[in-house]
């Protein structure tokens, strides 16, 4: 098993910036295999959001609402991804969770959630 732990969230002003770490522990194989991994976020009431990708490359991709604004990045010798969120606006408030993606989807991995708040 993949053990996926989320740091970082809080409240911040709008046009503030956060960063968020997601450190993944546990089966040494399922990390090695991790292929993509993602940052989702979620409002209560609505559909889980697809932020930010990094694949085990570094290639990124990200929704368009944070283009210019936020970037994923990863520390592959602290099974660490960080998510540096710049300019935030009331609107990016959710509950950010980190999701790893792997050759074998018996090891893919769900964290908790780290609440960000912003306030207008």
């Amino acid at each position: 098993q993949v053990h996926l732990v989320e740091s970082g969230g809080g409240l911040v002003q709008a046009g503030g910036s956060l960063r968020l770490s997601c450190t993944a522990s546990g089966s040494i194989w399922g990390i090695r295999i991790i292929n993509v991994m993602a940052w989702y976020r979620q409002d209560p009431g609505k559909q889980r959001e697809l932020v930010a990708t990094i694949t085990s490359g570094g290639s990124t991709n990200y929704a368009d609402s944070v283009k210019g604004r936020f970037t994923i990045s990863r520390d592959n010798a602290k099974n660490t991804v960080y998510l540096q969120m710049n300019s935030l606006k009331p609107e990016d408030t959710a509950v950010y969770y980190c999701n790893s993606k792997g050759a074998d989807s018996r090891y893919d991995s769900w964290g908790q959630g780290t609440q960000v708040t912003v306030s207008s």
